[in-house]
């Protein structure tokens, strides 16, 4: 076996693949685990308001970058149509959100806030902020910001399926 190969015994047997392979491999536990770590930790917290995820993730983007379509929600939260339209029928129901078709072209429905959508995330989003600070503590404010530019360029050079 060449130097450049890791052997991992498994119950199957010993399998082995180079060593930048498995570097890869690590990597990618890595960050799942980190993320879903993560995403627990935020989930947690936004249902203390009473919120999914999602709900918070459309509240939030209406919040600070005002009106979207709902494809542009979906754009921006990387989740489906589909989704969105699940996440804004919960949303109106409880009077945090209305769809819009106001607009020259009716086909294109708006998100909006209402005032109680609005007052909500202006109440909740300061403490959302300062527990997202929280959480990213375990890193230097340079090693955040290295972090973050690494993901950045290493996500903009991935192709999408």
């Amino acid at each position: 076996m060449s130097d450049d190969r890791t052997t991992v015994e498994s119950g199957r047997g010993a399998r082995t693949w180079p060593e930048d392979e498995e570097r890869a491999l690590r990597l990618w536990i890595s960050l799942a685990r980190c993320y879903g770590t993560m995403a627990r930790e935020v989930s947690c917290r936004i249902s203390e308001y009473g919120l999914t995820t999602p709900q918070f993730g459309v509240l939030e983007a209406l919040y600070h970058l005002g009106p979207l379509s709902l494809g542009e929600l979906a754009e921006k939260l990387l989740v489906t149509g589909g989704n969105i339209t699940y996440v804004m029928d919960r949303l109106e129901d409880q009077g945090l959100v209305i769809r819009d078709r106001s607009g020259p072209d009716r086909r294109v429905v708006k998100a909006c806030l209402t005032s109680k959508g609005r007052e909500l995330i202006a109440n909740v989003f300061p403490g959302h902020a300062e527990f997202i600070h929280g959480l990213v503590q375990g890193l230097e404010p340079e090693e955040q910001e290295t972090l973050r530019a690494l993901l950045k360029r290493w996500g903009k050079g991935l192709s999408g399926c």
